[in-house]
């Protein structure tokens, strides 16, 4: 089988396991689980893979074999059940899928799938600490009461492990297999999970148009501070056609922290720094005393959020905010100050997703975007359809930054009438992308599609940047020819009254 068809398999597996729990719990909530269980599946197989590897290697020689899985990227370590009066073992299993599934029918299953992922974090301390926290098997507000809970996670084991299923590196072939059924799962759920997916996840199609427009080179360190699950922060480390980069995120959510961390692992990316906080008022991304700066920034911010932390912002300690302090209740400029503040001066870009109101707004707002526009650091706007981001029907835009920039010039794309037109949801085509990008490189106007403003025209437009007052779409409505129409009228009523006559005879021949 193709890789394509081997991932599409698995694809369409993993997705038929989530039957389980679809009508009794919210898919916000259970991707958790799926996620978690399929990231132990494939711990479980890699384990598999490499004792077989290593047990062909050195001819089943024990010592030699425990030596080198020692040294793997992860550990499967021995739980050891003790009795909770003598202390004495009563049972003892490797912590991986293949025991879960061997006592699938216990009664107490959501416990040992806990007591699993507690030793298999304590021993990948490094990478795994506190992954599985906020991740509870044995919960009763979310899984249900113990016959139904103890139903639900047979139905998961048992669907894991379809021969189907098999993960093991051998078996899939290219390591991104995985990461990519990841992301699909992760896609699935933010589409069923309206307005929550937007906390976790940005469509596929605008991480690929921003990664291509932040442009990244081998070396960069690349940060994401709202970071979802990942996905937007990894097209934006692909992009860059290299394995030599630094990846760096902040989330505030346990949960998507967790997914976050997983799938960067599932990615092959093992040296990504991802941080448990909250961006703003307490950011961890530090060096020193001073915030890591990094070569590209991105991120897809919660649009206007509410209570974001001005009252911390009157005296941080790392003075990101000395432009001006965003309004309490819509936080998008707390995020764009923080963002261009970590890119490093004289080269670092930025790209940010922002609601239209952020080109526009007056008060602090306004003034903050007038020095980000006298400082000659915005390069672009750009405007995006409407429905494109999951849990919203707005249109959003594109803020893109450059430290670097060589001219005082912003390019305005109007770039919100060409897309495709999906049922519940819309998508940018690689048609699109490809003239947004293009566009961009080129930096040039483009007759309803493009404008390249200079200083002084954004400065009598009081430094507003609603596309719409550079980029003009309107189009005259052609003259109508009389003449022409009429004759067009006349031919058609001929038309139909030749029909009629042919109707008028088929009818007769039925007898009707």
């Amino acid at each position: 089988m193709s890789e394509q068809g081997n991932k599409d398999e698995i694809n369409n597996i993993v997705w038929k396991v989530c039957d389980t729990f679809r009508g009794a719990v919210d898919p916000s909530e259970y991707k958790n689980y799926i996620l978690t269980m399929l990231f132990i599946k494939y711990l479980s197989d890699l384990w598999k893979d490499k004792r077989e590897e290593y047990e062909k290697q050195y001819r089943g020689e024990k010592q030699r074999v425990e030596r080198a899985l020692s040294r793997e990227r992860f550990i499967i370590p021995l739980v050891e059940l003790r009795d909770s009066k003598t202390n004495k073992i009563t049972e003892s299993f490797v912590a991986n899928f293949d025991s879960l599934y061997e006592r699938r029918d216990r009664s107490n299953i959501g416990e040992l799938i806990n007591i699993v992922l507690e030793h298999i974090e304590d021993a990948n301390k490094a990478k795994l600490e506190n992954v599985f926290r906020n991740i509870d098997f044995n919960s009763e507000p979310a899984l249900g009461q113990t016959k139904e809970r103890n139903r639900r996670l047979k139905h998961v084991l048992e669907d894991f492990n379809d021969p189907k299923l098999d993960l093991r590196p051998s078996k899939i072939g290219n390591r991104d297999v995985i990461g990519d059924v990841y992301e699909y799962l992760i896609a699935r759920f933010a589409a069923g999970a309206g307005k929550k997916a937007g906390e976790f996840y940005t469509p596929p199609e605008v991480s690929t148009l921003l990664a291509k427009l932040l442009d990244p080179k081998p070396g960069n360190r690349i940060c994401d501070p709202t970071t979802g699950s990942g996905s937007l922060l990894i097209h934006v480390a692909k992009e860059s056609h290299s394995e030599n980069f630094y990846l760096a995120g902040q989330e505030s959510n346990g949960s998507t922290w967790a997914l976050c961390k997983m799938n960067m692992f599932l990615h092959g990316i093992d040296n990504a720094r991802v941080e448990w906080c909250d961006t703003i008022t307490n950011p961890k991304l530090i060096e020193g005393d001073n915030l890591m700066k990094f070569d590209i920034v991105v991120a897809n911010p919660p649009f206007s959020l509410d209570k974001w932390g001005a009252d911390h912002a009157e005296n941080e300690h790392f003075h990101r905010f000395w432009r001006g302090i965003p309004p309490k209740s819509k936080g998008d400029y707390a995020f764009i100050s923080h963002m261009v503040e970590i890119a490093i001066e004289g080269e670092g870009k930025v790209g940010v997703i922002v609601p239209h109101g952020v080109l526009f707004r007056g008060g602090s707002e306004g003034i903050i975007r007038r020095k980000l526009i006298e400082e000659n650091f915005l390069e672009a706007v750009i405007g995006l359809p409407s429905n494109l981001f999951f849990g919203t029907p707005i249109p959003a835009a594109i803020l893109l930054f450059n430290k670097g920039k060589k001219t005082t010039d912003v390019l305005f794309i109007d770039a919100s009438r060409e897309y495709l037109d999906g049922k519940n949801q819309n998508y940018l085509r690689s048609e699109d992308i490809e003239k947004i990008v293009k566009t961009f490189k080129a930096f040039e106007t483009i007759e309803r599609y493009a404008y390249r403003a200079t200083f002084k025209e954004i400065e009598e437009n009081e430094f507003n940047l609603n596309i719409p007052r550079y980029v003009d779409t309107f189009e005259e409505e052609k003259e109508i020819d009389i003449d022409v129409v009429q004759k067009e009228i006349i031919s058609i009523e001929a038309e139909l009254t030749e029909t009629r006559k042919e109707m008028g005879k088929y009818l007769k021949e039925l007898g009707l």
